[in-house]
């Protein structure tokens, strides 16, 4: 099924996300914990791209379980930064032989002291996008950033980068993991006024321990409320405690977002069905399955 259809659906839907294994060993545990978060009948599971090697292949693998033995339709996530054209086409036919309906389509993050683009790849995920157009029917996701890209100086800029993006034919959007409601119902605001219409799904990250932080504020420079902060600072010695006031936060997130009209939630549950389990334990009585 594709996205952009589940999407049509005003009643709320909470989707989860999982990651490949970095090596073939491990595929079986993710697989797994996948079969675990899949049986809580998520509106869809988005399964992350790898820079090569075994995680990049495994997308397509993992992908295609999710959707033939579990039962819940997928989500592959295609980034292009370290691939050629020729190596994302191939991705892109196993996708079509596999019946995977729905790409996110992404840049993806420029690895440290290298050279970009190399000759034969992507330079935006725009050129990736309109490419996938051509090369069967997709529904196409693309990211969106409710702070701002990090390479992009003024927001305004960021918002018409967007607009073109979106304009190459995508079908949704998944927001950056932010941690104040209020960033997002101020970036929706701006993005209609610009016209992009699509839907958009904010992205919902757990926190469950103290280094999730670190990388977090490393990674994406997200902006951490003093509530949050409050919550890190209390519990983030205490791993038990840490996990269950994250898995709190973001649920009182989620019912904010969906009593004020944002129905369709996808939560970053990073291979933990624990995780994605309480959140739905959380929402029984707010998220019909």
């Amino acid at each position: 099924m594709k996205i952009r259809d589940i999407l049509k659906n005003e009643e709320p839907h909470i989707s989860f996300e999982v990651f490949p294994p970095k090596t073939d060993a491990g595929y079986d545990s993710v697989l797994t914990a996948t079969q675990k978060i899949a049986a809580l009948k998520p509106s869809f599971i988005s399964v992350t791209y790898g820079a090569g090697g075994g995680t990049s292949r495994n997308t397509v693998n993992i992908a295609t379980q999710i959707k033939n033995d579990f039962g819940v339709t997928s989500l592959a996530h295609l980034t292009c930064v370290s691939s050629t054209k020729e190596e994302v086409h191939r991705v892109i036919d196993r996708l079509k032989e596999n019946q995977i309906e729905n790409i996110l389509a992404l840049r993806g993050d420029i690895p440290a002291e290298s050279e970009f683009p190399l000759p034969n790849h992507y330079r935006y995920a725009s050129e990736l996008i309109a490419d996938i157009q051509k090369q069967g029917d997709f529904c196409i996701g693309a990211a969106c950033y409710p702070e701002g890209h990090v390479e992009t100086e003024h927001k305004k800029d960021d918002i018409l980068n967007l607009k073109h993006k979106v304009d190459c034919g995508v079908d949704f959007l998944t927001t950056q993991m932010f941690f104040d409601n209020n960033i997002l119902y101020n970036f929706l605001y701006r993005i209609r006024e610009k016209g992009i219409t699509v839907p958009v799904l904010p992205g919902i990250m757990p926190v469950t321990n103290k280094k999730q932080i670190e990388r977090i504020g490393g990674l994406s420079g997200t902006i951490l409320p003093e509530r949050f902060r409050a919550i890190v600072d209390r519990f983030g010695n205490n791993p038990a405690a840490m996990q269950q006031a994250g898995i709190a936060y973001a649920t009182d997130q989620i019912i904010d977002l969906i009593a004020n009209g944002v129905n369709h939630i996808h939560v970053y549950s990073m291979n933990k069905p624990e995780v994605a389990g309480a959140i739905m334990r959380n929402l029984s009585e707010i998220v019909v399955i």
